[in-house]
């Protein structure tokens, strides 16, 4: 089973770039599913309806969230009509749902998302809902299982590899928008502390300059703008899993809006 998780969406540049390199690399790769994480896709905050129709026409099968899921009020409806999920550790009556099953080349695949603590949302408790959420997918018999972890902090997402790394696929951390380099398979988990955003490479995380300057500079805040011009960049981890649901190969792509191409391979560990 081959696979392809996108970063963060940001904004326009992010969808206009998986719009023009998705298509081309899904008939190279052949991936079975696409996975990519929506919750900046709209104008940097949220989904909409356009937006999600716009990603799922240009091959993504499966959208991830994070601490902007809610942003664009009209999710909550769409949450029950498109293959979308939130992070799982946000109350029960919250809208949508934090995991989804389906069917893939034969075999049946968990995608679990879930939320980080540190200056984040307040949320249950991440470590101990995914102990509990993994147990019970392995005792339903699910052995190819794929998180999510969108947090801030690196020392979360490392407490989750340790943690689960024996009993899940892959662990692909999001939120920072700044990818990290040390894609790894580790003990058949593939994993990656942040894949890093998809959108404009020339900005502060996506964003154009001005106002995180000015934050940092006055301690005034402002709005946050997807800037309408920018260079760009597509970042995402190819992934392959054998029966079993473990990692065999990872690597990862960053494709620049002039067509360069540069992919790095994980490096296989054993903790």
């Amino acid at each position: 089973m081959k696979l392809a998780f996108i970063g963060d969406i940001v904004g326009k540049p992010g969808r206009e770039i998986i719009g023009k390199y998705l298509p081309q690399l899904k008939e190279a790769y052949k991936f079975d599913l696409v996975i990519a994480n929506y919750e900046n896709a709209s104008h940097g905050f949220g989904l909409t309806k356009k937006n999600a129709d716009e990603l799922f026409g240009y091959g993504i099968d499966v959208m991830t969230g994070g601490n902007h899921s809610w942003d664009k009020k009209e999710i909550f409806q769409l949450f029950e009509r498109y293959p979308l999920i939130r992070p799982i550790n946000y109350p029960d009556s919250s809208p949508g749902k934090g995991l989804l099953k389906i069917d893939v080349v034969g075999q049946q695949i968990a995608i679990v998302n879930v939320m980080g603590h540190y200056t984040m949302p307040m949320v249950n408790n991440p470590f101990l809902i995914m102990d509990e959420v993994v147990n019970r997918l392995k005792e339903e018999g699910i052995k190819h299982i794929v998180v999510d972890i969108h947090a801030e902090a690196t020392s979360e997402k490392l407490v989750m590899v340790h943690l689960l790394k024996e009993r899940v696929s892959a662990i692909l951390g999001t939120h920072t928008h700044v990818g990290t380099d040390d894609l790894m398979i580790v003990d058949g988990c593939c994993y990656v502390t942040d894949v890093g955003l998809t959108g404009c490479r020339d900005g502060i995380i996506g964003m154009d300059i001005k106002i995180p300057i000015q934050r940092f500079m006055t301690g005034l805040g402002g709005h946050f703008d997807v800037p309408k011009k920018c260079q760009t960049m597509l970042q995402l981890i190819v992934f392959e899993l054998d029966d079993d649901g473990r990692g065999v190969m990872a690597e990862k792509l960053k494709i620049y809006d002039n067509g360069e191409v540069y992919n790095v391979e994980a490096r296989i560990e054993q903790f």
